[in-house]
C-alpha cells in the first residue's frame, strides 16, 4: 500500500513510519524537512509546508497514495485544506486526534464543574467550549489560538467522498517526548530527595497513558486496516495507575530509597495549588480498537517505563515544561513542609 505521512519525524512519527515500512508498505513523508529522524532507507521524502498543501496537489496526484496519515492536523482550516487537497486522490484519511476533545478535559481545567464519569468511551460527551488554549499566555507546545481537534474531527468525519479514521491519543510517553513526562519526579529521585509530597487529590488522580511504540502500533493498524474506515478509536494502556502509584513504580525501577506521600491540601502552601480539578479522572476505554483491529501492546508496561526512564535520564529538558508541576522542584519550601509535618 502507498501511504503518505504528513509530519512523521517528531516523537510519535518515526516509530509509526518504521512500523509501516516493516509491514511492507511504501511510505512517503511530506514535511518541511527541519527535523532529522532515524528512518528506514526506503522511505521517500517530499519537502513542503502543510500550510501550502494545495500547491502540492500535482505531486500528490503523481504519488497516488491510497491512504494519507496526517500526524499534525491541529485546526479547522488545516482539516478543510487536507480534505480539499486529497479528495479524488486518496482513498482514505487517517488523522491523529486527542482525548482533549472531551468535556471531562474542561472539568479537569476547572472550566466546568460537573464531574464526568470515567472511563471515557469514544462516545462520551465532547467539550462545549471550543479552542481550549485560546488566550493562554503560555500554551503547551506553542499550540495556536485556533487549535481545535473537535473541529478537525467534525470536518473529516462529515466528508461523504473521502472517508476518514481518527485515533484519539492519551498522554504519550517514551523516547522523544517533548513534554518530558516524569522528569520532575526522576530529577528528584536522581538527586536523592527523601520525600515527594503530593496533594491528596493529585495523589489519587488517574490518567490514561500510552507508550510511544505501542501508540505507533495502534496508528499503523488503523492506517492499514479497512475495518477502521469511518471509525474513531482510543488507544491507551489497559491499566491507569494513580499519580502516587506511578511515582512509586518509577522509584522502584530506578532503586530510589525515598518515599512518596499524599498530604491533605490544608497542610500544603497555597502557592502549590495548580489550578486543576483532580477530582476529575482522565481514564479512557480502549476496548474498541482491541476488539475491532486486534490491537494489543507490543511492549510490556514495565519494559515501556524502563525504556522511557532511560531516555529521559539521558535527555533532560533544556527548559521548563508547560505541564511541569512547579512545586515539585521547590526543595526549600518542601523541606519546610516536611519539617512541619514531622515526617
Amino acid at each position: 500500500m502507498k501511504i503518505l505521512v504528513i509530519g512523521g519525524t517528531n516523537f510519535i512519527g518515526p516509530p509509526v513510519v518504521r512500523q509501516l515500512c516493516a509491514m511492507g508498505h511504501e511510505v512517503t513523508i511530506f514535511n518541511r524537512g527541519q527535523n532529522q529522524a532515524d528512518l528506514p532507507v526506503q522511505v521517500n521524502y517530499l519537502k513542503g509546508d502543510r500550510q501550502h498543501l494545495t500547491k502540492f496537489r500535482p505531486e500528490f496526484e503523481r504519488l497516488e497514495p491510497q491512504v494519507v496519515l496526517d500526524m499534525i492536523p491541529f485546526t479547522e482550516i488545516e482539516a478543510q485544506t487536507l480534505m480539499n487537497t486529497f479528495r479524488g486522490i486518496a482513498q482514505r484519511i487517517v488523522a491523529i486526534g486527542s482525548i482533549d476533545v472531551y468535556r471531562a478535559y474542561d472539568v479537569l481545567w476547572n472550566r466546568e464543574s460537573k464531574i464526568v464519569s470515567t472511563p471515557l468511551t469514544e462516545d462520551s460527551p465532547l467539550r462545549q467550549q471550543l479552542y481550549p488554549y485560546r488566550g493562554m499566555p503560555e500554551k503547551p507546545l506553542d499550540f495556536a489560538d485556533d487549535y481545535e481537534k473537535i473541529l478537525v474531527e467534525r470536518i473529516l468525519m462529515a466528508d461523504r467522498d473521502l472517508p476518514s479514521t481518527v485515533i484519539r491519543l492519551p498522554m504519550v510517553y517514551g523516547a522523544g517526548d517533548p513534554r518530558h513526562r516524569f522528569y520532575a519526579y526522576l530529577k528528584r529521585m536522581e538527586e536523592n530527595r527523601p520525600v515527594i509530597l503530593l496533594e491528596e487529590t493529585l495523589a489519587c488522580w488517574r490518567g490514561s497513558y500510552g507508550y510511544v511504540e505501542n501508540v505507533a502500533h495502534a496508528i499503523a493498524l488503523a492506517t492499514t486496516k479497512e475495518r477502521a474506515i469511518g471509525r474513531i478509536y482510543h488507544v491507551a494502556e489497559p491499566e491507569a495507575l494513580s499519580e502516587l502509584e506511578s511515582i512509586r513504580k518509577i522509584g522502584e525501577l530506578i532503586g530510589w530509597k525515598g518515599k512518596a506521600l499524599a498530604v491533605p491540601k490544608d497542610r500544603l502552601p497555597s502557592e502549590w495549588e495548580g489550578g486543576f480539578n483532580f477530582a476529575q479522572q482522565w481514564i479512557i476505554d480502549s476496548s474498541r480498537i482491541r476488539q475491532e483491529l486486534g490491537y494489543e501492546e507490543i511492549v510490556s508496561a514495565d519494559k515501556a517505563l524502563q525504556q522511557a526512564i532511560a531516555w529521559q535520564l539521558s535527555h533532560p529538558p533544556t527548559e521548563r515544561s508547560f505541564w511541569e508541576i512547579p512545586y515539585l522542584l521547590d526543595y526549600g519550601t518542601e523541606d519546610k513542609v516536611v519539617e512541619d509535618l514531622e515526617i
